[in-house]
């Protein structure tokens, strides 16, 4: 499928990431890819999006839709043709938007998952929850705006986050087919990230004993943008040659 171009506002992405043991994620992964490591660890995550005024490119403001969105992903790397390309993989991706539901992976690729959001904020400070319609899926997160990372992070510094993470912007969503995924590139017209002092945290998919045994993966950092001016465009759909 292709997906005419889309452009709006990112008003609110959240970045909630856990460092992983790398061998833990690696069986979670399909072929191709590999683990993205920092400082050894695999860097995996919740990217929390409020998307504004969404609609293809021509058309009016008026016409544009606005959603709540979370996809759960991992920083991966994998070769094709020769070559080291870097993106992320989503093996989960949930909406509070009726269309998103109904269109992805048909209309545009990414299939979604219905999920009810409640989300309070005032810029300098947010709480939010998610909770899948289908009971699988719940996030918690309550933060407040900071000039500088927990001392536990793996990243140095807010430049180091930032340019780990501004390299994932081609992720590959599962798809219920099973051997295809949808791919989609989010390319801002610029990019300022800021960290999110964390009081709370919770994911029912990262604290799930059977994907990741006690201690193998563990909250790392908060990242938060607003107000960002973007546009999505499709990626071809990748083929798997097998699950991992």
């Amino acid at each position: 499928m292709r997906l005419p171009r889309i452009h709006g506002i990112i008003r609110r992405r959240l970045l909630v990431n856990f460092r992983v043991d790398p061998e833990v994620i690696r069986h979670q992964l399909p072929t191709p890819f590999e683990p993205k490591l920092h400082d050894g660890h695999a860097i995996a995550g919740i990217c929390l999006i409020r998307l504004e005024q969404i609609r293809p490119t021509g058309f009016p403001e008026i016409v544009g839709i606005s959603s709540e969105n979370a996809a759960h992903r991992v920083a991966v790397r994998w070769r094709e043709r020769g070559e080291i390309h870097e993106g992320v993989y989503i093996p989960r991706r949930d909406t509070d938007s009726l269309i998103n539901h109904v269109a992805g992976g048909r209309v545009f690729p990414g299939e979604h998952h219905r999920a009810n959001f409640a989300v309070r904020d005032t810029n300098d400070r947010i709480e939010l929850q998610m909770h899948s319609s289908d009971g699988s899926v719940h996030v918690e997160v309550a933060g407040t705006t900071s000039s500088f990372l927990p001392g536990a992070s793996s990243f140095r510094n807010v430049a180091d986050a930032s340019a780990f993470f501004e390299a994932g912007s081609l992720g590959y969503s599962a798809t219920t087919q099973g051997d295809r995924l949808d791919g989609l590139v989010l390319k801002t017209h610029k990019w300022e990230i800021s960290p999110l002092a964390v009081e709370r945290v919770v994911s029912s998919y990262f604290q799930d004993p059977a994907l990741f045994p006690s201690g193998s993966a563990v909250f790392d950092c908060a990242l938060i943008m607003r107000n960002i001016a973007h546009e999505w465009e499709s990626a071809p759909a990748m083929h798997l040659h097998g699950a991992a």
